[in-house]
């Protein structure tokens, strides 16, 4: 066992497999038999809103993670909707195909809204979600900051979304966009918290890839990477095509996180494509934990 292996013992504050999501594309959905066999039952399974998937795909996707006995938690890009009718239809059809009672509501990256809505406060308040079984709403979180958005203007969005679901009745939780180190999300999460807001937090976390990906998914997720943040956190340019796994965030998330500062916590994994080695490290941590877990019980 490697020197990282060894930091991840049951000692850690965070068991980052309890409560867990995952990411799954419409395309991913023929890796769903392998998923099923090696996840819990009921785990959350996010499938995003993808410019060259149609409706029917995002229902079909969605049917079919019900269909193994996930609950699945389809995205909605609120500026990708040409009209409220195309919502509501979509609304519908989940409801009756899988059962939808999550989403995760964010505004969707296009430059111009395709319909009328401009971001993810005007799908809440459509009121169509809870009229349609939805129950739980995931909204979108940026520990590391927006490229194209102030820190300010993320804040009262955040603020103005939480308070628009509260409204409604409808239970609210944020999903983070993927980061590469703990220290910007462990500072975002305490700031969140000191300033009144306890909802759920899903953290992003990256799976396993080599560099090359991970770089091309945070150039096109905005996330900061730069050169000298990833030699800083264990990358290094020469180890271009070489793959890196979660390891060193989960452990400094581990060792940090508390209830008390931090509040309710959960993993969010991003694959990336690469589901089989994403599954292999989960069975692997799953594997790590329960053996820590025993050595303390005896």
């Amino acid at each position: 066992m490697n020197k990282m292996s060894e930091e991840m013992t049951a000692d850690m504050a965070w068991n980052c497999l309890r409560g867990m999501s995952m990411e799954m594309t419409a395309k991913d959905m023929s890796s769903l038999a392998l998923v099923a066999a090696r996840l819990a039952p009921g785990t959350i399974v996010s499938v995003p809103f993808l410019p060259n998937q149609s409706d029917a795909d995002r229902v079909e996707a969605a049917a079919a993670i019900r269909k193994c006995n996930f609950s699945p938690m389809p995205h909605i890009a609120a500026r990708r909707l040409a009209s409220h009718k195309a919502l509501e239809t979509l609304l519908e059809q989940w409801a009756t195909r899988a059962r939808v009672d999550r989403l995760l509501v964010l505004a969707g990256d296009c430059a111009k809204p395709e319909g009328p809505f401009t971001d993810a406060l005007a799908v809440i308040k459509t009121g169509l979600l809870g009229q349609y079984g939805i129950r739980h709403v995931a909204i979108s979180g940026y520990p590391e900051g927006h490229p194209k958005i102030s820190v300010q203007r993320l804040a009262q969005a955040m603020r103005d979304k939480l308070s628009a679901l509260a409204e409604l009745g409808i239970a609210a939780e944020i999903t983070t966009q993927f980061s590469f180190s703990a220290e910007p999300v462990l500072a975002w999460l305490a700031q969140l918290r000191t300033g009144g807001i306890n909802v759920p937090v899903r953290l992003g976390i990256p799976g396993p890839a080599s560099l090359r990906t991970l770089l091309r998914y945070a150039a096109l997720c905005g996330v900061c990477a730069s050169a000298s943040v990833l030699a800083r956190y264990g990358f290094s340019l020469p180890r271009l095509m070489s793959n890196t796994g979660p390891d060193r965030i989960v452990s400094g998330l581990a060792e940090s996180l508390t209830q008390s500062q931090h509040g309710k916590v959960f993993a969010h994994f991003y694959p990336f494509g690469g589901m089989d080695d994403m599954l292999s490290w989960i069975d692997w941590r799953s594997f790590v934990h329960s053996s820590a877990l025993r050595g303390r019980v005896q």
